[in-house]
């Protein structure tokens, strides 16, 4: 029988509709960052990095990317005979076939599949963070203190804790309550969503709360393990952490990749990211072309000068264009003499020439204030935009749109031009 110690399974079937047209047609772990990766590189690699080899990756919402991204796992050293990385979508069933409701149910509908593996624990990763995290560390953290369950934690500024997850702990750092966002937190250490169990825990609390509606771990299988008189402990970590869940935090954590010493470093030898990457010819760079404080990815044409931004690969930058505090993805094209200001452009955008993005005064936008902001321009996969316009800020553009969707040439702050299923 095969008998795995610690196998990992990693949530990646979220919707992601905080980074608004971003994820319109694919799944949030599978959104571009940093260039060349994709944010499920992230926990994927950690695991590799950690001894992890045997990795369940649950998907649900428009899973196609993921799936060809992660293949059979090669990129990550987990193609393997035994374990290895597995897609794990919802099947049908012959009694009653459902979605995945909840994180625990996800867990839950995948239990054949840690059975095979006989794990003395398993790892509960979310797809959309990221960070370097070394799991066997964290896995010697719940030998050695005799835990049931043990829980990533974070300190988080105290006017901050009342957005997560807060956990009280003793002395010991053993879990004494737990919070969810609480008005008045009584500690700052946040839940990170990362989660050690020993197996026999988790599948008795699975077993047990199967029929609660939208089975979570932070509303049912925590508690329900804490009621039972389970030992729970918490696990911090003080490395870098950012969820990526929103458009601005998103663009933030590009952003901090270029700091002249980034916090996050995507260059130590001892921790590597792994990725799927197509093979790119190397990038050229035109006679009068200018970067700084930028990341450039491979097969990238730059005619024009380049600032402070994220290039993905086989971005082509037109002559006499400047881009400022942007992050541009895998293929698209900008034409000649554009100006580009923070903005966030999918993969495959095509921009003609002349084209202003960032412009005017910021307002708020009309559709969704909460997602386009912060003087953002995002641009969703496959748009096109005609030579001559002026966008403003707070936009969201989608779709292939013409010279008469910009009235007068522009499109003016805090308005949304949709043509192309983006609110789907």
């Amino acid at each position: 029988m095969i008998k795995k110690e610690m196998i990992a399974m990693l949530l990646a079937g979220g919707q992601g509709s905080r980074l608004g047209v971003l994820t319109a047609k694919m799944a949030k772990p599978a959104v571009s960052f940093g260039g060349k990766y994709r944010i499920i590189d992230f926990p994927l690699s950690n695991c590799i990095n950690s001894g992890v080899d045997t990795v369940g990756v649950l998907t649900q919402y428009r899973p196609l990317r993921l799936n060809s991204h992660i293949g059979i796992g090669i990129p990550w050293d987990l193609d393997r005979n035994i374990g290895g990385v597995s897609v794990l979508p919802p099947y049908e069933k012959s009694s009653n076939s459902e979605w995945y409701t909840g994180t625990a149910n996800a867990i839950y509908q995948n239990m054949e599949y840690m059975e095979t593996y006989n794990p003395d624990y398993v790892l509960i990763l979310s797809g959309d963070h990221i960070y370097k995290m070394d799991y066997e560390t964290m896995l010697d953290f719940h030998k050695g203190s005799g835990a049931d369950v043990t829980i990533a934690v974070m300190p988080v500024p105290m006017e901050e804790a009342s957005r997560f997850g807060i956990m009280i702990t003793d002395d010991d750092k053993r879990i004494v309550d737990f919070e969810e966002k609480p008005e008045h937190p009584r500690s700052n250490l946040a839940s990170m969503g990362i989660y050690i169990f020993s197996w026999k825990a988790l599948k008795e609390a699975l077993i047990k709360n199967k029929d609660q509606s939208g089975l979570d771990f932070g509303k049912h299988i925590i508690p329900y393990c804490k009621d039972k008189g389970l030992s729970l402990y918490a696990y911090e970590f003080d490395g870098y952490w950012k969820d990526v869940g929103t458009l601005t935090s998103y663009w933030e954590a590009n952003m901090e990749l270029i700091d002249i010493v980034p916090e996050f470093n995507l260059y130590e030898e001892y921790w590597k990211i792994f990725t799927a990457g197509d093979v790119q010819p190397p990038q050229y760079l035109g006679p009068d072309s200018a970067i700084e404080r930028s990341i450039i990815g491979e097969g990238t044409e730059i005619l024009g000068e380049v600032h402070n931004s994220v290039i993905g690969p086989g971005v082509k930058i037109g002559k006499g264009t400047i881009v400022n505090h942007s992050i541009i993805m895998n293929g698209s094209v900008i034409g000649e003499n554009c100006n580009i200001e923070k903005a966030i452009i999918a993969e495959k955008v095509e921009v003609g020439s002349n084209v202003q993005l960032g412009a005017f005064e910021e307002a708020e936008n009309e559709t969704k204030p909460g997602i386009y902001r912060e003087g953002l321009v995002t641009i969703g996969e496959k748009s096109v935009i005609p030579d001559g316009v002026k966008v403003g800020k707070n936009t969201m553009i989608s779709g292939e749109t013409v010279a008469a969707d910009y009235p007068d040439g522009k499109l003016d702050s805090g308005r949304t031009l949709d043509k192309g299923g983006a609110a789907e």
